[in-house]
């Protein structure tokens, strides 16, 4: 929780809490479902209109709600509230994507002309092969996007709801039309609904208006042809409220809703991150090379007398052994058997490729409640304005507390924990819910005939709506004449790591609603100091990070002295502090230059943390933040990687990419190292097939200008292809060595092209020298395609083992599944030969000295890419 006062920051979704309220009116059972479905679609089209009775007709709902087996009735009847209803035939669909790229485009064409011109045995083999290949990254993402499913239901958002004449809380997904709901600060709108009353109501709406302030709602009827974003008495899915409570009735959900149009018409319209498009990127320029390439090698070919037939499945088959087909396949298992891993270490991840993210984190901004303290708070003390303990300001403080309806918090809890002598004489009148803006909470208590006004909140914010005083002996002083003596004490209590907040009082002479404007001529009662110590091994957590290479910032709506001495106390820089105020002060370039340099943000509001957020972004570095109120969701949607708690506000999990199921930094440091792990694993693929096919782009282009015949057959280039893709499916969970994640790593595409280049010439060199070395003995074609077969495939296995470690590779162990897949796709590799396959593959035996020739020119390829290897270690990331 970051905001200074009685803020909405804290508390869970997912703990039930029931309580008494008036009696439901009638079990309807299937009559209201009769009177429901009645309405049809007709229902939704005005419901901000119609009298708001009409509207709960229509529904066949009451102001308390309907009844548990209605609601299951309903649920049955109209199905989960998800805005994208989930796609059937899951499976189905991710078999057709892998017969999308242009790589299988190729591969089809190439088959199907082979069958049309009487070559049916090398369209079989072409089809056979790519359907193992299909099937391989098929089962591999079917089994990714399962997991990851598991993963996500552990996440939980619930909805408060009335049914059966008890509030409750359920699942989001489960609200139905007809159901009361009511909402407070930090609550997502569950559905698309009518409000019945409303208190200071302000909904985030951007979502659906793209509105950047925040829309104010009341229960008034809005006229029929109003536009969405002038239905004040309407709220919607997909939005959330920032301050006030309401009560509304659910009229649309799911896919029926404003929301869920859109998410239909965007479903499979998500933009890509950073990461994909530099995946994506590599794909294509490797594509496009080879086609380019391959273009002008079936020219020659064709100028050379080859039969055009022959010539053109060549090619073909070239441009499909030259691109990394299963790079998708690998981003995702990569990515899905990190996110098991992390789910494993209480870390879930809500956006799969938010996983490379956190591995490339630099900074990690963090609000300071329940991350570096231990989040329970407890009353230390309250003091009138000279410091002399107060019963009063206890009374009231608990007051404002018990009172309040907004949404949960450490604060409150603590107050309402232990009622002083008297609490039970007042009942509550009226409420003027907390803002971020006015860091304030105000209620209306009322004791027999006599009204008071109490508000808690931020000092600063209470003092301003300040007139006068009360001393001990409960006399009534100007403030002036207090005021220096009331800020010198909070400065010292403050210094104390205490958290300060104001409480005020007035009576009120009338029984009218009160509203924020009331909140004038206070007299200043005292001060509550609020104790959050710093966590047991948060000093020692923070210090794994640092030594992962992450910064930590502070980033909080407390105060500059609470937060330099917790920041202190954990080890923090506290060197440059830099206050809410003074953030106002600074030009945007100017904000970007320092932050970097700054280690403490204190007294800032949700917007000024998002403006560091982006700042940071800004000035280069990859940025997480780590919040879990609602003040927070602005901040978690700016950064590179949102991390949030699982006992956090709807809203903030929503923004979140990764949810931690413990309020832990040293889960999250574990959490990094999942994350590093993942995306050092997917960057092995990129370095080994970008590498290794500019290699044979090259060796293929040259091979086939100077043989007297095609150095590979189309089915054996297709062959190698299946054969090394297995080991490269096994990166996926291949040990990493420990410097491979002490520090945050991202895309690099300069790099990585130069990598590809270097060790492409290198992968060429040893392939021309088989070449020649088959030309100098004469090996007839079918030897010769045998020999620079199994040299092509054993190189590249070689190459996997060199490249997957910054070590010397005899120093560093591979993963279980990737040494026994190499090992046994280079047994098969030597077997296939002098198998029954051999004739109808084209292979043929070779003779003992051959294959002492393909070893040694093995050997040295590996030897030679070690030490390629040690000249680029320094330039390149590995």
């Amino acid at each position: 929780m970051t905001s200074v006062g009685n803020g909405p920051t804290g508390g869970t979704t997912t703990v039930e809490h029931e309580s008494a309220v008036a009696p439901t009116v009638g079990q309807r059972g299937s009559n209201a479902t009769a009177t429901l479905q009645s309405a049809g679609a007709t229902h939704a089209g005005d419901f901000w209109s119609v009298p708001t009775e009409a509207l709960l007709a229509r529904l066949g709902s009451t102001p308390t709600g309907i009844s548990d087996d209605e609601a299951a009735r309903r649920l049955a009847r109209y199905g989960l509230n998800i805005a994208a209803p989930r796609a059937e035939w899951v499976a189905l669909r991710e078999l057709g994507t892998q017969f999308k790229s242009p790589i299988a485009i190729l591969l089809l064409a190439a088959a199907t002309l082979s069958l049309a011109l009487g070559d049916p045995t090398e369209g079989g083999i072409i089809l056979g092969i790519f359907g193992a290949s299909a099937l391989l990254g098929f089962w591999q993402e079917h089994r990714a996007s399962k997991a990851v499913q598991r993963l996500l239901a552990m996440i939980h958002t619930t909805s408060t709801v009335t049914r059966s004449g008890r509030i409750r809380d359920v699942p989001l997904e489960q609200v139905v039309p007809g159901d009361i709901v009511h909402l407070a600060a930090g609550a997502n709108i569950p559905g698309d609904a009518r409000l019945l009353d409303a208190k200071d109501l302000f909904v985030d709406q951007a979502a659906l208006t793209g509105e950047s302030y925040p829309a104010e709602k009341h229960a008034a009827t809005s006229a029929p042809d109003a536009p969405l974003a002038q239905r004040v008495n309407a709220v919607y899915l997909g939005t959330h409220v920032v301050s006030g409570t309401a009560t509304a009735v659910v009229v649309e959900t799911g896919a029926r809703t404003e929301f869920g149009a859109i998410a239909a018409r965007l479903a499979t319209l998500a933009p890509p991150t950073e990461f994909e498009l530099g995946v994506r990127r590599f794909g294509y320029l490797l594509l496009e090379i080879a086609m380019a390439l391959v273009i002008v090698i079936f020219a020659i070919n064709v100028a050379i007398d080859r039969p055009v037939l022959e010539a053109l499945l060549f090619t073909l088959a070239l441009a499909v052994g030259l691109t990394p087909q299963l790079l998708p396949a690998i981003v995702s298992v990569t990515l899905a058997q990190g996110a098991r891993r992390m789910a494993r270490e209480r870390v879930l991840v809500r956006r799969l490729v938010a996983i490379e993210d956190l591995g490339g984190m630099e900074i990690l901004c963090t609000d300071k409640t329940g991350t570096i303290t231990e989040g329970v708070v407890t009353v230390s003390g309250a003091v009138d304005h000279a410091g002399a303990p107060s019963a009063h300001v206890r009374l009231l403080a608990y007051l404002n507390a018990a009172f309040e309806t907004g949404y949960p918090n450490p604060i409150d809890d603590a107050l309402r924990a232990a009622p002083p002598p008297g609490a039970d004489e007042y009942r509550k009148d009226d409420e003027v819910p907390y803002d971020f803006v006015r860091k304030r909470l105000s209620v209306v208590a009322r004791n027999g005939g006599r009204r008071l006004l109490i508000t808690k909140g931020a000092l600063a914010s209470v003092l301003d709506i300040c007139a006068t005083a009360e001393d001990a002996g409960g006399a009534i002083v100007p403030l002036d004449g207090v005021r220096g003596a009331i800020e010198s004490a909070f400065a010292e209590l403050s210094r104390q790591g205490f958290r300060c907040l104001g409480v005020a009082y007035r009576a009120l002479a009338t029984d009218r609603p009160v509203n924020r404007v009331d909140e004038t001529g206070l007299t200043f009662a005292g001060i509550l100091s609020l104790s959050d110590p710093l966590k047991a091994g948060a000093a020692d957590s923070l210090g794994a990070l640092h030594a992962l290479g992450i910064r930590l910032t502070l980033v909080t709506g407390d105060n500059r002295h609470v937060a330099t001495r917790l920041a202190r106390e954990a080890g923090l820089d506290t060197s440059t502090v830099c206050t809410g105020d003074e953030l106002r002060y600074l030009s945007e370039a100017a904000l970007i230059g320092a932050a970097p340099r700054i280690g403490v943000f204190a007294e800032l509001d949700p917007a000024q943390k998002e403006r560091v957020i982006l700042a940071l972004r800004k000035a280069g570095y990859s940025v997480g933040y780590l919040g879990d109120g609602i003040n927070d969701a602005a901040a978690l949607h700016a950064a590179d990687v949102g991390i949030s708690v699982d006992s956090a506000t709807a809203v903030t999990k929503q923004a979140a990419d990764i949810v931690l199921l413990e309020k832990d930094l040293a889960v999250l440091g574990r959490g990094v190292r999942e994350g590093r792990r993942a995306f050092a694993n997917t960057l092995k693929y990129v370095f080994i097939t970008t590498s290794a096919n500019f290699g044979n782009m090259v060796s293929m282009a040259v091979a086939s200008l100077f043989a007297g015949f095609l150095p590979l057959l189309p089915s054996q280039i297709l062959l190698i292809n299946v054969l090394t893709d297995a080991p490269a499916m096994a990166i996926t969970s291949d040990h990493l060595d420990p410097e491979q994640v002490q520090r945050p790593r991202r895309w690099d595409t300069k790099g990585v092209r130069r990598f590809m280049v270097v060790f492409g010439l290198v992968s060429s060199l040893f392939d021309l020298l088989t070449f020649a070395l088959l030309l100098a003995v004469r090996a007839p074609a079918p030897v010769f395609r045998t020999a620079w077969f199994m040299e092509s495939v054993l190189s590249e296995l070689g190459i996997l083992l060199v490249i997957r470690t910054r070590r010397p590779f005899f120093r560093s162990r591979p993963g279980r599944a990737l040494f026994w897949t190499s090992v046994g796709v280079a047994g098969l590799t030597l077997l296939i030969p002098f198998s029954p396959l051999a004739a109808v593959l084209g292979f043929a035996p070779l003779a003992p000295g051959l294959l002492l020739l393909v070893a040694a020119v093995v050997t040295f390829y590996i030897i030679g890419s070690e030490l390629t290897k040690r000249m680029l270690l320094r330039r390149v990331i590995l």
